[in-house]
């Protein structure tokens, strides 16, 4: 398979700061690559890095094979969709698309041709001549990636562009988003700091911390298999048990995550008890917080199903192939 885009340890100073610290990464020609991670981790420095609105302060870049770190970004063959839109308010949606075009001296019919393509391919058709203004959030997203669509890039950015909107237009778009990429088959590399849109969307999944790479694998991998403490604690809910409580679960005597889903209360069988001091709906079922010998666990109780009281001592299970063991702590 060829790679979009490689990072040969890579790194970004801004003084002090060592926003990118030694990255290596390589997505793959045609995949949908998310960078996840907390402020500051050095996602969106990696992107910036990418489309060459940043230069490396080490480390080689490759954009389907050609060292790029030193070639302006009007020279790559990649574009970027940002959170805010960045639509000039006075064009028409439009001309706002077909912008891209118009600079590089593309005749008016055949920009407005392509334009018009781009327009039908996310769904807006018939707004072409309305302003951006007019548009609702969702509409404005759409907008913002037929614009960047329009010069055929083989590589899209796209820097956090659901955070503005709603839960509901987010996760509509996410779907949307998904199968455009399927459609296209070009490579969406999808900057966010939400867990769930990574898991969701993603085929591959960088998650950053504090300049580096922290984990990179499926969404499956990064979730079932955290290699480090801030994996399993960053991306979804886990319980994350020191040595000793590992070993009281049976397990070796080393950092290990369980997930709360995997938690099961049960009257027999149980592989360990607690004492429920919490309860937290969350509509799809109840978070129950148990004291344990050692610390306090986290289970799941799904919708339908009898919560036990606060207060209430009861038996816990789990499969052992859910208790993994992580590399580091």
């Amino acid at each position: 398979m060829i790679n979009a885009v490689e990072f040969a340890n890579v790194s970004r100073h801004f003084g002090s700061v060592r926003a990118v610290d030694g990255v290596d990464l390589s997505i793959t020609e045609g995949s949908f690559f998310a960078m996840l991670g907390p402020s500051g981790s050095g996602k969106t420095t990696c992107l910036r890095l990418i489309s060459g609105f940043e230069k490396p302060s080490g480390g080689m870049i490759r954009i389907f094979g050609q060292d790029v770190s030193m070639i302006p970004p009007n020279r790559r063959n990649v574009n970027t969709v940002f959170q805010d839109y960045a639509l000039f308010p006075h064009m028409n949606v439009r001309d706002n698309v077909a912008y891209g075009l118009m600079v590089k001296g593309v005749d008016k019919r055949t920009r407005y041709g392509k334009a018009d393509e781009l327009l039908a391919l996310v769904k807006l058709d018939s707004y072409g001549a309305r302003k951006p203004g007019e548009l609702s959030g969702g509409q404005r997203q759409r907008v913002a990636l037929a614009r960047a669509l329009v010069n055929e890039p083989r590589v899209l950015l796209l820097d956090e562009p659901l955070g503005a909107l709603d839960l509901k237009l987010r996760e509509a778009m996410q779907d949307e988003l998904k199968a455009l990429q399927r459609r296209l088959g070009i490579t969406f590399v999808f900057v966010t700091h939400d867990q769930g849109e990574a898991l969701s969307m993603a085929d591959t999944v960088a998650v950053f911390n504090e300049g580096r790479i922290a984990q990179i694998g499926t969404p499956a991998e990064i979730y079932d298999r955290p290699r480090t403490h801030f994996v399993a604690d960053f991306v979804g809910s886990s319980n994350v048990l020191s040595p000793d409580m590992a070993r009281s679960f049976g397990a070796p005597a080393r950092w290990a995550s369980l997930r709360p889903e995997a938690v099961h209360i049960v009257e027999s069988n149980a592989r360990a008890r607690g004492t429920v001091t919490a309860l937290r709906y969350i509509g799809a079922g109840t978070r129950v917080i148990l004291a344990v010998p050692g610390g306090e666990i986290t289970a799941f109780v799904g919708k339908g199903l009898k919560v036990p009281e606060q207060g209430a001592e009861v038996g816990l299970s789990w499969d052992d192939t859910v208790l993994h063991v992580m590399e580091e702590g």
